[in-house]
């Protein structure tokens, strides 16, 4: 059982040196002038796809977009785990469909719950 907790602390180790490394990396050699920073108005305009933006470059977006987005991941996460319990149904048995049930329920919940703060339309 304790080999099985190192291997979950190599893993966890590894998870957090692996985005940690290239931002130290960044600041020793920032630190060392290796790293160029010569900042000009010309580099801080915005831009996109190499040409100048036309209007304003602080558009904001409506929040539903990435509500939307959430909603289809919830969704899409639902079927990715019901698919599993679907192949193993009949060794899950009665105790797995239980299980499943209530994680379908709980999901029917949260959907009623922001249908009801009308959080799905759109105005």
């Amino acid at each position: 059982m304790l080999e099985q907790y190192g291997r979950v602390g190599i893993l966890l180790l590894f998870a957090f040196a692996f985005p940690i490394t290239p931002l130290l990396i960044s600041v020793f050699l920032g630190l060392l002038r290796v790293r160029p920073s010569a900042p000009n108005p010309i580099k801080s305009d915005t831009y996109e796809c190499g040409m100048e933006t036309e209007g304003n470059t602080w558009v904001q977006f409506n929040f539903r977009y990435y509500f939307f987005a959430l909603v289809f991941v919830i969704f899409d996460i639902e079927a990715v785990f019901l698919y599993p319990w679907a192949v193993a149904f009949r060794q899950v048995k009665l105790f797995g469909f239980v299980e499943a049930l209530i994680f379908v329920v709980i999901l029917v919940v949260g959907y009623l719950y922001a249908w009801r703060k009308r959080a799905l339309e759109w105005h």
